[in-house]
């Protein structure tokens, strides 16, 4: 898109305005309505325009300066490392951050803060691909081939994914897939708009995609269409692999997953015996606390049948936010430098250490995953201060209610957010920070492709950029040179931290993506024309092969039972956006998707005694939400679907598991038990709906915010 900026001025007036750029080379000028409708959450009514602080536990927010803020954060820092230690100390970065940001939001953890405890919400949305991308490739970048190589492969499937809601600009590769003859092939147990499209459906069981995986596998062995040459030239592992696929026969996967035999053929018969094909994945079998292996499992069935390092085939997972492939590579994950090097790696410390001008010894080991670090906030051996940037784990954690009561427990709580979310109206310092159209900076989409952002526009006076107040609050906490605000500095030195990385972006500049609509990582120096395909020659594993993942099925972290006999999944509307912290300020957004609902099977309804429309309540051993009934043939009769973009009374994830991956440490969203029943008269306006008007009210009363309320409501 294009950035253009208008005349029009006033509280509530939207600086720019979006155009479309058809000369792109990834979405071809489409946007979806949070796109065109963004310029919006740019006006100073729906936006934070200055710093707040509070001055006791439990008081309001009120106005302060950029200086009382900043030095109330930095003495409270130093307050939290005198008593308890560094690692007393945490950071929770996000996916949306531009790269820059993430890089300098690691460096600021390792350098400044000198603290272990550093992790961010993507390790909430695409960890356990990245976990088996790197066990089966040895490198994990969401697509290895661009975009445009999908319409040109024989057979799509596609798994846990809806673009049709989540990213309709690609959607149109999926459409001329299908006119070009190839088949597309939809696991969701939803039958989404994506779904619709599809030339098979498959309809598991939440949770069941490992065995779904096998399954298919185990008869793409037994029908001969193994590319036995591919695999003994290319690959390691697979006899064992072989092994664990053939224990899960048709039958026994058909009683796992609720997948008739004969769909379970169709689908094996279509992908196996295409010339090419294509698995991918987005946050369905990833958001489970087996989802590395189930990705490795799909990732199984590409290598077996060939369709992994050749042109138009291959294993790719779909991002999920607006930096989630960049976000993941340089530094705010707990276990990671730039470049995506492992902090473990003393090679990778050295190299890192002297562009950062450190010691290597001094930089800490790993630290906790994003749910271990909000579980244990304020506890004994946790983190008693946390800055989140970028963030609002309020609404998108698992198991909310009590991530919301560790975030109550802290002795300082500071967030950097474009609006007051959910988590900021808890913090006991709140800093408004500029977003898109106001900065520079990088992001690098799913195909691994670096992208440039220009600045449009100015801020409002009251607002600063993340990059400049890390280096603000780093000389006031003792370090006075290393954190630029301006963000192609910034750049510069990422480019020699990544140097010789897996993600390398060396030979990538700030001139070279404008004038090439993006450069692909790995790019080692400037003369090298960068990556779009991945694994052509060698995979990159120290032996050049790619490795199979002996995997068997196992049960989720929660199954239903006579208490809570249904399953729970949880996803995303068209209209909203992550935790809805800034498309929920959208009044064109919020009139298309205006609140949470419960999308539940006509079987089930007649069973309550419900109707659409009627509120009803779905508790799990977590917690209770409540929302409308939307009741839709669309959903298996087991299972219920609930969006996660809404706080209070509706709030999905009041009810998630967090049970973690063992590999990726990625919570299980994606499924759990619960169970439905009529709500009682009055119930959304329960205790937790109460809080969460109090805290409105509480915005509303800061100066300056009034408008920002009237937004949010």
């Amino acid at each position: 898109m294009r950035l253009r900026p208008t005349e029009a001025s006033g509280p509530g007036a939207v600086p720019v305005e979006v155009t479309e750029r058809p000369d792109f080379p990834v979405n071809r000028g489409a946007l979806c309505g949070k796109g065109r409708s963004a310029p919006a959450l740019l006006a100073r009514d729906v936006r934070l325009t200055g710093p707040l602080v509070r001055d006791r536990p439990g008081g309001p927010l009120r106005a302060a300066g950029w200086d009382e803020a900043l030095d109330r954060v930095a003495a409270g820092v130093r307050t939290v490392r005198e008593r308890h230690g560094a690692d007393a100390v945490g950071v929770f970065g996000g996916g949306g951050l531009t790269n820059e940001k993430a890089y300098q939001l690691g460096k600021f953890a390792r350098v400044v803060l000198g603290t272990a405890n550093i992790d961010y919400n993507g390790r909430f949305c695409m960890s356990s691909a990245a976990a088996a991308h790197r066990r089966a490739f040895g490198l994990d970048r969401g697509l290895p081939f661009p975009l445009a190589d999908v319409p040109h492969t024989g057979c799509l499937i596609l798994v846990g994914a809806n673009p049709a809601d989540t990213m309709p600009p690609a959607l149109r590769y999926f459409r001329e897939l299908r006119d070009n003859g190839g088949t597309l092939i939809v696991v969701d147990p939803r039958r989404t708009r994506t779904a619709e499209q599809a030339d098979l459906h498959l309809q598991p069981r939440p949770g069941t995609d490992l065995a779904l995986a096998l399954g298919l596998l185990h008869l793409v062995i037994a029908d001969g269409l193994v590319d036995e040459a591919f695999v003994a030239a290319r690959t390691t592992g697979y006899e064992r692999a072989r092994a664990a696929a053939m224990a899960h026969w048709p039958d026994r996967v058909e009683r796992i997953t609720g997948i008739q035999v004969s769909q379970l053929r169709r689908a094996a018969e279509l992908f196996g015996r295409a010339a090419t094909g294509m698995v991918l994945t987005a946050r369905g079998p990833e958001q489970q606390s087996k989802g590395t292996d189930t990705v490795g499992a799909w990732i199984d069935l590409c290598l077996a049948t060939g369709n992994a390092g050749r042109p138009y085939a291959g294993y790719g997972c779909l991002t999920g936010q607006g930096n989630g492939q960049g976000g993941r590579e340089h530094g705010q994950k707990a276990d990671q430098l730039p470049g995506y090097r492992s902090i473990e790696d003393p090679a990778a410390r050295a190299h890192v250490a002297t562009v950062w001008g450190v010691d290597p010894d001094a930089l800490p080991r790993a630290g906790r995953s994003a749910y271990e670090l909000l579980d244990g906030l304020g506890g004994p051996d946790g983190a008693r201060a946390l800055l989140v940037m970028g963030s609002n784990p309020v609404v998108s954690a698992p198991n909310a209610a009590h991530v919301t009561a560790r975030l109550r427990a802290l002795d300082l709580l500071v967030v950097a957010d474009l609006v007051l979310s959910e988590t900021a109206r808890l913090a006991d310092v709140v800093l408004p920070v500029t977003q898109w159209a106001e900065e520079d900076g990088t992001t690098t989409n799913l195909e691994g492709r670096v992208i440039l952002r220009r600045r449009a526009v100015d801020p409002p006076e009251g607002v600063r950029g993340e990059l400049w107040l890390l280096g603000e609050l780093a000389r006031r906490l003792g370090v006075e040179r290393g954190f630029p605000a301006d963000a192609e500095q910034v750049f510069d030195e990422l480019r020699r931290a990544s140097a010789g990385g897996a993600a390398d972006y060396s030979g990538i500049s700030y001139r070279r993506i404008a004038a090439e609509d993006g450069v692909f990582w790995p790019c080692p120096d400037p003369a090298h024309p960068g990556t779009p395909r991945l694994f052509l020659d060698r995979f990159a594993t120290p032996d050049g092969r790619a490795r199979f993942a002996a995997v068997t099925h196992r049960p989720a972290g929660e199954e239903p039972d006579r208490e809570y006999p249904l399953y729970l999944t949880t996803g995303r509307v068209l209209a909203q956006y992550q935790s809805g912290a800034q498309t929920r300020r959208v009044a064109e957004l919020n009139a298309a998707a205006p609140g949470p609902f419960v999308e539940l099977h006509p079987r089930l309804a007649e069973r309550l005694g419900v109707a659409d429309g009627d509120p009803v309540a779905v508790v799990s051993r977590r917690g209770r939400a409540v929302a409308p009934a939307r009741v839709s043939a669309a959903i298996r009769s087991d299972t219920v679907f609930m969006p996660f973009h809404w706080p209070g009374a509706g709030r999905a994830n009041s009810l998630t598991n967090p049970a973690l991956d063992p590999v990726s440490r990625m919570p299980e969203f994606k499924t759990c038990a619960v169970r439905v029943e009529r709500a009682v008269a009055g119930e959304p306006a329960d205790l937790a709906e109460r809080a969460h008007r109090a805290e409105r009210a509480e915005r509303a009363a800061a100066p300056g915010h009034a408008a920002d309320e009237r937004a949010a409501g």
